[in-house]
C-alpha cells in the first residue's frame, strides 16, 4: 500500500487542496444513490442488532421498526430514540452485537456525570474509524507529506486514538504527543517540523500565549493546518488562531457513544461540516416534542449508525444543537453539512427567562476590541433569581489601575451583551492569564446556583 492510495481507497489531488479528497467513491456519490446505500445499510445494521442486541430486538419489535417494515428512509421515526441513559443501563457490554472475541478496542466517556458509556470496535469499525477521520483531513489540507503533532490525551478518550490512526492511514507522520507540558509542546512543534496540530481551540488560544512568553515566532514554526474537536469555539477564535499562527484551522465533530471523532468535518471552504452520510442518518429534531424540524431550522442532532458492528446506535440524542446546510459546497461533496455546535442542550442556561448558550456569549464578547478569548461565566442566585456573572479578561494593553477606566469598560461590554443577549449580566474585567487554561475542554461555566444561600 503506497502513501498516495492506500488498499480500497480513491483520491483526486486536484491543482488546489480544497478539490483533495480521501474517497471520490462515496464523498461525492449522487444524492439518489446515497439515499438508497443508506436505507440498505440500515436495514441491514437494524436486522443485525435485532438479531444479537435483546434490548434492540425488543423496542423495535415494539415500535413495528424491524428491516421489514423499513421501506423507506421516512420510516426512520419509527424507531424509539436511543439516550446516554441507555447506554448506562446498559454498561458496560450490554449493547454489543458481536461476539466479545471481536472485539478489539474498547473506548469510553469520562463518566463525571455518573456511569461511563462503554463503546467497544470490532476491526471492522476501526477500519470504518480511520477511514471517516482520513476524510476529514484531507478535506482540511492534510497530505502524506504532513507531520501531525496529536495534543489529544490518549486513553478512554476517543480524540487521540482516532486522529492519529486516520491521520497514519493518509500516510502522514504522527507525533504522539498527548497533552499537557505546553513549552515541552511548542519545543516539539519547532524542533520536530510539526506541519499540523490537534488539540481543542482553547488548548491552541493558550500555546498562542505560551509561544510569545517563549519568545517563539511563527516564523520558527513549520505550521500549516489545524485541526479542532472537542468543544464548541466560534469564527473569532478561528480568526485569532488562524492570524497567530499563519495556519488554516477546519473543525470536526464526532462523540464516542456514535464512533469518536469521525461523524463530520469541514473542507478548506471552511463553511459548514460535511457529515459523513454513507456511515450515518441524521436528523435534527425539536429538543422540547422530538418531532423532525425541516431542513435548516435549529435543533437537536440525532444520529444513527449504519456500518458500525460492535456496538451500533439508533437515533441516538446526541444533546449537540446545530443545524444543517443543504446548499452544494463548493469542494464536490455530495453529503449535506452541519453548522458549528452552537451548545448542547444540557448546556443552555436560562437567565429570568432567557435563553443562552456559552458560545451566544463568546462570539458577543469577541466582538468587542480590546477582549481576550478568555471568560468563564458564573451562575449564582440572588434571592429567587438566578445571576450571570460573565468575567472577562482584557488585553495587556488596555488594563489600569484607573478604576473610572475599567468601569467604563465593563458598563460598555454589559451594554454590548445586552444588545446581543438580551439579557444585563454582571461584567467583571479581570487581569490578563487569571481565568484558569485547559490542556482539554475549557471550562466556561461555574453553576454555583446551588451553593448559594
Amino acid at each position: 500500500m503506497n502513501k498516495e492510495t492506500g488498499a480500497g481507497e480513491t483520491h483526486s489531488h486536484g491543482s488546489h487542496p480544497s478539490h483533495r479528497i480521501w474517497n471520490n467513491e462515496f464523498e461525492c456519490l449522487p444524492v439518489e444513490a446515497l439515499r438508497a446505500l443508506q436505507l440498505k445499510r440500515l436495514q441491514n445494521t437494524i436486522r443485525h442488532a435485532c438479531e444479537r442486541v435483546p434490548f434492540y430486538r425488543e423496542r423495535l419489535q415494539q415500535a413495528n421498526a424491524g428491516a421489514e417494515h423499513l421501506r423507506s428512509l421516512d420510516d426512520l421515526r419509527r424507531i424509539p430514540f436511543t439516550t446516554k441513559e441507555n447506554l448506562r443501563d446498559h454498561y458496560p457490554y450490554g449493547l454489543l452485537a458481536v461476539p466479545f472475541d471481536q472485539v478489539v478496542r474498547i473506548h469510553a466517556s469520562s463518566g463525571t456525570t455518573g456511569k461511563p458509556t462503554v463503546v467497544p470496535y470490532s476491526r471492522k469499525d476501526l477500519d470504518t474509524w480511520s477511514e471517516l477521520v482520513a476524510r476529514f483531513l484531507t478535506a482540511g489540507g492534510l497530505t502524506e507529506r504532513d507531520v501531525v503533532q496529536i495534543s489529544f490525551g490518549y486513553g478512554l478518550f476517543t480524540g487521540g486514538f482516532g486522529l492519529h490512526y486516520g491521520a497514519e492511514r493518509i500516510g502522514a507522520a504522527v507525533i504522539p504527543i498527548s497533552s499537557g507540558n505546553s513549552e515541552r509542546q511548542l519545543q516539539i512543534m519547532r524542533d520536530f517540523g510539526a506541519t499540523a496540530l490537534v488539540c481543542t481551540p482553547s488548548y491552541a488560544l493558550h500555546l498562542c500565549e505560551v509561544a510569545r512568553e517563549m519568545g517563539i515566532a511563527v516564523s520558527d514554526l513549520s505550521l500549516r493546518y489545524a485541526f479542532f474537536g472537542g468543544e464548541p469555539w466560534t469564527e473569532q477564535v478561528r480568526q485569532q488562531i488562524q492570524n497567530t499562527f499563519g495556519i488554516i484551522a477546519t473543525d470536526n465533530y464526532g462523540l464516542s457513544e456514535v464512533i469518536g471523532p469521525g461523524v463530520s468535518g469541514e473542507c478548506l471552504f471552511q463553511n459548514g461540516m460535511h457529515i459523513f452520510e454513507d456511515h450515518f442518518i441524521a436528523e435534527i429534531i425539536d429538543p422540547q416534542s422530538g418531532e423532525p424540524l425541516p431542513v435548516g431550522e435549529q435543533g437537536e442532532l440525532v444520529l444513527t449508525t449504519i456500518t458500525k458492528e460492535a456496538m451500533p446506535v439508533f437515533r441516538y440524542r446526541t444533546r449537540d444543537i446545530c443545524r444543517f446546510m443543504p446548499e452544494p459546497c463548493a469542494c464536490g461533496r455530495t453529503f449535506v453539512r452541519m453548522t458549528k455546535v452552537l451548545g448542547r442542550t444540557d448546556d443552555m442556561i436560562i437567565v429570568r427567562g432567557v435563553n443562552v448558550y456559552p458560545s451566544q456569549v463568546e462570539t458577543a464578547l469577541l466582538e468587542v476590541e480590546g477582549i481576550e478569548p478568555h471568560y468563564q461565566i458564573v451562575l449564582r442566585k440572588r434571592g429567587a433569581l438566578d445571576e450571570m456573572e460573565v468575567r472577562v479578561e482584557l488585553e495587556e494593553s488596555l488594563f489600569t489601575d484607573e478604576m473610572k477606566t475599567l468601569h467604563a469598560f465593563e458598563q460598555k461590554l454589559v451594554a454590548h451583551l445586552y444588545k446581543r443577549l438580551s439579557l444585563t449580566p454582571k461584567v467583571t474585567l479581570v487581569e490578563p492569564k487569571t481565568i484558569e487554561r485547559s490542556t482539554g475542554k475549557a471550562k466556561r461555566v461555574l453553576d454555583l446556583r446551588n451553593e448559594s444561600h
